[in-house]
């Protein structure tokens, strides 16, 4: 394998990014990982064998607590690190880190988590984190600059991969790219079914948080009068206990332990929002149990309807209660649901990823192709 480096954005909260990395170490042990900050007593303990290079944005003031407000920098630090030493750069991207130095004739392989949300989406982002709109209306100049920069260091990758079809064609929407979908990793290993027959409650794992919509899962329950366990925790709570009726039921934060329990008792498992690729629908078909999804973004890919679950069309309270009413757990096969989220393991994930190098190093796999941008996309 000729010589690999791994570009993440920053290392300082566990999430779905921070899985994917984990794998690409799994798979490229020897690269080492390129980021913006690393805070060790925020992640697993054993990152702190990595060989984890930051860049000076690491030393700023606060930093490892709120990276947000340093959004202006990103760009700055990564457009300064030279990987030119590099034949391969193998960025997993949600930020900025694509935006990395390459020799013009190495490869440059991004794995594309979504494109850079608050550049793009930026009202739905500055909602998913609380801001108002005084922040939004001043941030507009902000946006523009990034989004012309962020755009100009999507046309240097070589190649993209993109974790769901919602995020390929979001590729192909801002960035004027085509890609390849390989789907990101899940640990299927950790929710499996118990062989009981399923307990009368639905089931929500979740941030609290508004972006998620589970207060559609609340209101719907509270519509068919059905059960409802909620697991998580976020700023959302106490205002969902408000709404919520005697049949909604808060645990908080949960174990890992009680999170695979729940998982397998439910006789579903509610995905209200609207998301990139999500992993929690993968984790509840593990534990062999149906999942009633919004009919959009990633569920697509990973909720196979009548047959692991079924969707909801519209975002409402009445729909996806009409969804819960007309539910029938009998007609799931847990065996069924537990296949199909094995077709998402860490493995597959792996070995596709691996694959897929291989394929570009040895040339038979050509760079992803541009794409002539409709009128009301050009930047």
């Amino acid at each position: 394998m000729s010589s690999l480096a791994i570009v993440h954005d920053w290392l300082n909260q566990i999430g779905g990014a921070e899985d994917v990395l984990a794998q690409m170490h799994v798979l490229y042990p020897d690269a080492p990982i390129f980021t913006s900050i690393y805070a060790p007593e925020k992640m697993p303990p054993a990152m702190r064998e990595w060989d984890i290079r930051t860049n000076w944005m690491d030393r700023l003031p606060g930093i490892h607590d709120h990276h947000q407000p340093y959004l202006p920098f990103y760009p700055l630090a990564f457009g300064g690190v030279d990987l030119s030493d590099y034949d391969v750069v193998l960025s997993n991207k949600s930020g900025f880190c694509h935006g990395v130095r390459v020799r013009p004739d190495a490869y440059h392989i991004d794995y594309c988590l979504t494109p850079t949300r608050y550049v793009w989406m930026p009202d739905a982002y500055l909602q998913r984190e609380g801001f108002g709109k005084a922040v939004a209306w001043g941030m507009k100049p902000l946006v523009a600059w990034l989004k012309r920069w962020d755009y100009e260091a999507a046309q240097r990758v070589t190649h993209f991969i993109a974790i769901s079809t919602e995020v390929q064609q979001r590729i192909r929407r801002y960035y004027h790219r085509e890609s390849s979908i390989i789907f990101p990793p899940v640990d299927v290993q950790r929710f499996r079914p118990n062989g009981q027959p399923p307990e009368p409650f639905f089931f929500v794992l979740s941030r609290l948080i508004p972006y998620k919509r589970i207060d559609l899962a609340v209101r719907a329950c509270n519509l068919a009068g059905c059960r409802l366990v909620v697991a998580g925790g976020g700023r959302d709570r106490e205002a969902l206990e408000a709404i919520a009726g005697p049949n909604v039921e808060f645990l908080g934060r949960v174990s890992d332990e009680d999170a695979a329990d729940l998982m397998a008792r439910c006789q579903a498992f509610i995905f209200p929002g609207l998301e990139d690729f999500g992993i929690t629908p993968l984790q509840a078909q593990a534990a062999g149990r149906p999942v009633i999804a919004y009919g959009a973004g990633g569920a697509l890919d990973t909720v196979i309807p009548g047959v692991t679950g079924e969707f909801f069309a519209e975002q409402t309270p009445e729909a996806l209660a009409e969804a819960l009413t007309n539910f029938e757990p009998s007609r799931y096969d847990p065996a069924a649901c537990r296949a199909n989220a094995e077709r998402f393991s860490n493995e597959r994930f792996r070995r596709e990823l691996g694959a897929y190098v291989q394929r570009v190093v040895s040339g038979q796999e050509p760079p992803s192709p541009r794409v002539t941008p409709r009128q009301e996309f050009q930047i």
